[in-house]
């Protein structure tokens, strides 16, 4: 599946329709080898009477060989039907499920560091697997449940010509099935619904307590957080055993009740077949279509079940597909109009002066720009809105950020996230990225981050293999690395979060010195720390209070003129102010 097309997203059964749609041919297949299957398992009860009638009861064998031979014919047909309708549908389901995955990671790709500001890790691990799952099951309905109505539609008709008041019965018999049992589902959707939420925020947890049990350890913290893991596990063992009670009286209902539907019929066909009304052909062809119609009735049962669950799956697929990388939920960008609607506009054709309004910042182009504040969130706050991740008026030149389609945005401005992954591959693929890099660019790169003592302590240098996460490596040197990496990405505008923050003094000041030569008056940086060694080399810092922009000038100016800037840096080198 090279393009999975663009979902509609507008609610969960415009995602299922969606599906559908996107498989035409396929889903057209599966429904008239579903007609036909359905169908054609009422026709050997008519057989069958057939044969008693003309040949078994009179004794004429060649009618009953005859006849049987057809109901032979008629078998094998059927059987045929039914695995091409099984293989079929069997390929409408895997289309779904992998047309959903690749929407859902198309989406996660576009939110980019958005993601976990906005949707838990456990959250898309529950979607990804378990939602995906149920919405390819819910496909199944498109196959034989056109032909469940046939079904129950054809065995009406014949019964109508061997005795109306059967077929009162059998047309008045399936509504009072639905209505028995479609309470229940309504009641499924909701319980699935609160167990579905409380599933994704157990996973959050789970892989919370995962990747931070070295710390937790660390702090003796493990085991409460281990109790607390232990009391949600149970409460959602409880909602489980509530989604579980409603779906056994579902799944009992929809085979109990055809079943007493089936001896109903039966009963009442055998009464009239004593009193002489109904032939012994006539009551083995009711019997049959009472017994063939349990498998269409309790499918359409099943269907209904299935579209409740596959409905409340659909539902958090959508919820995830409204995120925006700007934080705000809607209906996310279709690649033609920018947040207020209107269409996008291009990007400044030369570099520009970045404006950030709500904090005051102005990043002026080839220079390397510092934001140093009394508190980091304010600094990513200024990133993130600089970088189209956030809601705000900022603009770049005269344009603002979220009339420029992200993709063109982000091709020319990266904002590289101190917590980024770095995924399992070589070093050299970890660095690369999604192009091949020469070795001339990767030791460039290298070099600007003072990464080279990590290649040269790699068995295999750049061919050496690094783990997800990696986790083979120290905190210092994934710093590095994520640093090559934006470095090889070469933007225009690189918009770093405290890329030296888990690395010495000694290597702190080679990289300041480093990235500063290596973009100066090429490229514009700008970089959020309150590391002196750092904003030493910067060209402009801005010093921010409370969000803002308190004072702006050079890191030696600022520290003859700014109280606070002076102890804000104090802090950071450890030295408290004597004055």
């Amino acid at each position: 599946m090279a393009d999975p097309g663009v979902p509609d997203h507008r609610g969960p059964l415009r995602y299922l329709w969606w599906l559908v749609t996107s498989q035409r041919r396929r889903v057209a297949a599966g429904s008239v080898l579903g007609t036909l299957s359905m169908v054609g398992q009422m026709l050997p009860p008519y057989l069958l009477s057939q044969a008693v009638d003309d040949g078994l009861t009179p004794g004429h064998w060649g009618a009953l060989a005859a006849w049987s031979a057809v109901l032979l014919g008629v078998g094998a047909a059927n059987a045929g039907l039914g695995t091409a309708r099984h293989r079929t549908m069997t390929r409408v389901r895997l289309d779904a499920s992998c047309r959903t995955v690749r929407v859902l990671v198309a989406q996660t790709l576009r939110l980019g560091a958005a993601l976990p500001r906005q949707v838990s890790a456990g959250e898309v691990v529950t979607i990804g697997i378990g939602d995906v799952a149920v919405i390819s099951q819910t496909l199944t309905m498109t196959g034989p449940g056109l032909g469940s109505l046939l079904a129950y539609g054809v065995v009406a008709v014949l019964l109508l010509g061997i005795s109306p008041l059967l077929a009162a019965v059998l047309l008045l018999g399936v509504p009072v099935l639905a209505i028995t049992v479609g309470p229940l589902l309504g009641r499924l959707e909701g319980v699935e619904a609160r167990y579905r939420e409380r599933e994704g925020g157990l996973a959050a947890r789970l892989t919370d307590l995962a990747g931070g049990l070295r710390v937790l350890a660390g702090l003796g913290g493990k085991e409460v957080f281990a109790q607390r893991y232990d009391r949600e596990a149970r409460a959602l063992r409880g909602q489980g055993y509530r989604v579980g009670a409603v779906t056994s009286w579902v799944q009992a209902l929809g085979i109990g009740l055809p079943t007493l539907f089936v001896a109903a019929v039966t009963w009442l066909a055998a009464r009239m077949a004593a009193q002489g009304t109904l032939t012994i052909g006539e009551l083995v062809a009711v019997y049959g279509y009472a017994a063939a119609l349990v498998a269409p009735v309790t499918y359409l049962i099943e269907a209904g079940y299935g579209l409740t669950r596959g409905t409340v799956a659909a539902r958090r697929v959508v919820r995830f597909l409204a995120l925006r990388p700007d934080g705000r939920a809607g209906q996310p960008d279709d690649g033609a109009t920018g947040a207020d609607g209107a269409e996008f506009r291009d990007p400044p054709a030369v570099p520009s002066v970045l404006r950030d309004p709500v904090s005051g910042v102005e990043v002026v182009p080839g220079a390397l720009t510092a934001l140093a504040g009394d508190r980091p969130a304010d600094g990513a706050a200024v990133l993130d809105r600089l970088g189209g991740f956030a809601a705000s008026a900022a603009t770049w030149g005269a344009v603002r950020l979220d009339a420029i389609e992200p993709a063109r945005l982000h091709a020319r401005l990266l904002v590289a996230d101190n917590e980024a992954d770095l995924f399992a591959g070589t070093l050299r693929e970890v660095v690369s990225g999604r192009r091949e890099r020469d070795r001339e660019a990767i030791e460039a790169a290298l070099h600007t981050a003072v990464a080279e003592d990590i290649v040269q302590g790699l068995p295999a240098g750049l061919d050496s293999p690094v783990a997800a996460g990696g986790r083979d490596l120290s905190g210092g040197q994934r710093q590095r690395l994520r640093l090559v990496r934006a470095l090889l990405a070469d933007p225009e505008v690189l918009l770093a979060a405290e890329p030296t923050s888990a690395v010495d003094a000694h290597t702190e000041a080679a990289v300041a010195a480093r990235l500063h030569a290596a973009r100066a008056g090429r490229r514009t940086t700008v970089v959020t720390t309150t590391s002196p060694l750092v904003l030493d080399r910067a060209d402009t810092v801005y010093y921010l209070a409370d969000g803002r922009v308190a004072a702006v000038g050079s890191h030696r100016e600022l520290l003859g003129t700014e109280a606070g800037y002076r102890r804000l840096v104090a802090r950071g080198t450890g030295e408290e102010e004597t004055s």
